[in-house]
């Protein structure tokens, strides 16, 4: 089970079923924030819509599919970092994410998505890391360039977003040229 400590208040640890509801506060909390470029938000209305969905992200990390991670501050859960999905055959994964908003610019992210990154690389022998991003979502869009993820291209119209379609840059970051 993956659980990394970063600091004395900051903990990666993947999401167990005890922590649903800790996790719909956390939506509930920031949900006009989130709204906006997260489509899942609508569907999530109850603690039993986190249940489901951690119930899944359990089955996806058991088949080897995907991982989900929570960020905690001590034991308050903050946000979450993931593996999308894992490409075996190809040796890539996507990594999403998303932070409560009085968390965010301070750093958690960053350090949140490098913790991944080298995990994917340096643990699973991963080659590639993508982040797909809304061109308009500069906040998710400064990850990636701040760790120096190479911009590849746009997806026209690739995400539907409640009423209309998003165009998604997609950054792409290969293992021999991390370095952090």
């Amino acid at each position: 089970m993956f659980h990394y400590q970063i600091d004395d208040r900051l903990t990666l640890r993947q999401l167990q079923m005890n922590d649903a509801n800790a996790l719909f506060r956390t939506v509930e909390s920031s949900r006009e924030e989130l709204r906006e470029w997260l489509p899942w938000i609508e569907t999530t209305q109850k603690p039993a819509d986190c249940l489901a969905f951690i119930d899944l992200c359990l089955q996806g990390a058991r088949h080897r599919q995907s991982l989900n991670i929570g960020i905690f501050d001590r034991d308050r859960l903050i946000g979450c970092v993931n593996y999308n999905f894992i490409d075996w055959q190809n040796g890539s994964t996507s990594i999403g994410y998303w932070l409560d908003p009085a968390y965010q610019g301070k750093g958690v992210m960053i350090i949140a998505v490098q913790v991944m990154i080298d995990y994917a690389f340096y643990t699973l022998r991963l080659n590639r890391v993508e982040i797909r991003a809304a061109t308009h979502n500069k906040k998710s869009r400064a990850i990636p360039e701040r760790l120096r993820f190479q911009k590849e291209g746009m997806i026209r119209q690739g995400e539907w977003l409640y009423d209309h379609y998003e165009d998604l840059v997609v950054y792409g970051l290969l293992a021999r040229e991390w370095t952090h």
